[in-house]
Parts: structure tokens; C-alpha cells; sequence
């Protein structure tokens, strides 16, 4: 389970005295226990991924927002880098261009691109594909082409 393998990496930090890694796993951590304890939760895989990616994009606009000379820059990098290995891989554009061909005339067919992403996105949540939304929507461009 995703918790066990976070809490894990988490405690070899500690000993190894990698304090980035500590506090990037502590607030992973955190913010599982905290969720799973929520009416409805039940504390899956699937939220943990959804969490991490929520503080991976936190963790990219604090880099975003600092300047190259700034140390905490660094940091910011590699806790995107150490928590972004947690989560699933996702497909390549020409694999997603692929998986959507079953739907692919039904994209070609939406009165516009918006259309188009939605007929997408419903095929890929209901096989269970993961991919960025950026990623759907330039496989749609690409099959609408």
C-alpha cells in the first residue's frame, strides 16, 4: 500500500539524515493520515496518488515563484523529483493517440476541441488510464489534425 512504501522512505531518510526527504514524506504523511480519517475516505491508493500530486503542484509554484539563486529552489526541485517517483507513470502521447482510438470518431465528430477532451477524458477515467489532462487534450489535437 502507497502509505507503508511513503512511511518507509520516510524513516530511511530519517536515519540517513536527508532532511528534504524527511519533510517532503512527513507531509505526504500527514496529509494521508489526515484524509483517510475523513468521512467517506478509505484512505486507497488512488486518493494518496491524487494528495501527492496535489503537493507536487504546490511544491512546482513554490519553485516557480523563487529565483535561481535562492537555495530553497533546489530543495523544491528535488521534493517534486522524490515525490513524483510515488506516482503511477503515465502513457506517452502516442500511446494515449492509441488508446483512444476507439472513440477516436466520435472525437473527430465534437463540434470543437473542448467537446472533443471530454468524449476523451470520459474513456480514459473509465479504463482506469492515467494521464495528465494537457496530455488528453494534445492527443485530441492530434487526432482532430
Amino acid at each position: 500500500m502507497l502509505i507503508d512504501t511513503i512511511k518507509a522512505a520516510m524513516f530511511a531518510a530519517m536515519k540517513s539524515g536527508d532532511s528534504v526527504a524527511k519533510e517532503a514524506y512527513r507531509t505526504v504523511m500527514g496529509d494521508l493520515t489526515t484524509d483517510a480519517a475523513r468521512p467517506g475516505r478509505t484512505g486507497s491508493d488512488e486518493e494518496g496518488f491524487a494528495i501527492i500530486k496535489k503537493i507536487v503542484k504546490s511544491a512546482e509554484e513554490t519553485r516557480g515563484s523563487l529565483t535561481d539563486d535562492d537555495p530553497r529552489k533546489a530543495d523544491a526541485s528535488r521534493e517534486i523529483e522524490l515525490l513524483t517517483a510515488f506516482l503511477p507513470k503515465g502513457m506517452s502521447a502516442e500511446d494515449l493517440v492509441a488508446a483512444l482510438a476507439p472513440v477516436s470518431d466520435a472525437i473527430k465528430a465534437a463540434p470543437n476541441d473542448g467537446a472533443a477532451t471530454g468524449v476523451a477524458m470520459k474513456l480514459v477515467k473509465s479504463q482506469g488510464i492515467v494521464a495528465d489532462g494537457k496530455l488528453v487534450s494534445a492527443a485530441v489535437k492530434a487526432i482532430r489534425a
